[in-house]
């Protein structure tokens, strides 16, 4: 009897990204919330305090999008490089965070308080309000099912 050769010219499936469904179901939760998070740094700051926060939203919500990316592209190399990818992507993405703000930190619309706050509070937030919908289960990896509306 002869082992069969395994046939590496097709990839495995591998299943869905987790890492990217939660991140954009991250990002597209928070739309809502964005208007909302505006009007107060409007209140604030007025229209400076408008483009702080604004600013710092597209901040976090880059920083999700790129670790969701790099967390995926590790997984599907080995645990290894999904370890190596969320611990060195953590500490890329501060980075890159703290050059994009000091990059703008002499601007005139720049007002720190909204800035400071929204990136601190918008991070936080969201990973606590995502925890409601997130599944950590083998059975559904990722996000909750949805309930279905058909009973049968």
């Amino acid at each position: 009897m002869t082992a069969a050769t395994p046939n590496y010219s097709m990839p495995a499936d591998l299943g869905p990204d987790v890492e990217r469904s939660i991140a954009f179901d991250m990002i597209r939760r928070s739309l809502p919330f964005i208007p909302v998070v505006l009007l107060v740094a409007s209140l604030f700051d007025g229209v400076e305090g408008i483009a702080s926060a604004g600013f710092a939203i597209v901040l976090v919500l880059a920083n999700f999008a790129l670790s969701a990316l790099l967390m995926s592209y590790g997984a599907r190399i080995s645990l290894a490089m999904l370890g190596a990818a969320a611990f060195f992507g953590f500490i890329i993405r501060l980075g890159l965070i703290t050059v994009a703000v000091l990059a703008v930190r002499n601007q005139p619309w720049v007002r720190w308080i909204p800035l400071c706050i929204t990136l601190i509070v918008t991070h936080l937030g969201l990973l606590v309000w995502e925890m409601r919908f997130v599944s950590a289960s083998f059975a559904y990896p990722g996000l909750k099912p949805r309930p279905s509306l058909v009973k049968e």
